[in-house]
């Protein structure tokens, strides 16, 4: 018999050569050079291990305004937007201004599938002062944008990571997946 695994909190995102995940003007039109290869870079088989989706206010704002006000992941999973104001829900979206702790606990505890977070930098910093990223699947596009919208904000305690993968694809995207050692690093 097997024992049941807890849920992870998987940060899921694309990233610049240079670190950043948007332009300062939130244009994401860089992402298209490796789109159209006929490769999805692993995200099916990813979101079929999740139940739950987190993104921050403002990256749920720039998708909304590039998908003409509606937000496709709402079709396919329970969304939660982090944001500091208190808005009212909607259908498949849970605008959460509380602790953002306390709400990876009871996703944990009601379902057994993974929480996909899709950023932004504020979003992924919260996530990460609180060491509550489990795993990190990063697709690095091949361009350097030499400013814009950091992933890593910094201003965080380290954290203890383990290589799990590498895969290079024929579009230049290289995905590096990650996930949290619980063991103390040793000298």
């Amino acid at each position: 018999m097997s024992t049941p695994t807890t849920p992870s909190v998987v940060l899921y995102i694309s990233m610049s050569l240079d670190g950043y995940i948007t332009t300062k003007d939130d244009d994401l039109g860089w992402l298209e050079m490796v789109n159209g290869t006929g490769e999805d870079y692993g995200y099916f088989e990813m979101k079929s291990r999740m139940g739950s989706y987190i993104v921050g206010r403002k990256t749920y704002d720039v998708v909304r305004n590039l998908c003409n006000g509606e937000f496709p992941a709402a079709n396919d999973f329970d969304c939660y937007i982090i944001t500091r104001q208190s808005i009212p829900n909607k259908e498949n979206i849970t605008f959460f201004n509380g602790d953002v702790a306390d709400l990876i606990k009871e996703l944990k505890a009601k379902s057994d599938k993974d929480i996909y977070c899709d950023g932004g930098g504020e979003v992924v910093r919260l996530l990460m002062d609180q060491n509550l990223i489990d795993e990190y699947i990063i697709s690095i596009i091949p361009t350097i944008l030499g400013d814009g919208k950091r992933l890593f904000l910094g201003e965080i305690g380290g954290i203890n990571i383990e290589a799990i993968s590498t895969t290079k694809y024929n579009s230049g995207l290289i995905q590096v997946h990650y996930k949290r050692n619980l063991k103390p690093k040793t000298n």
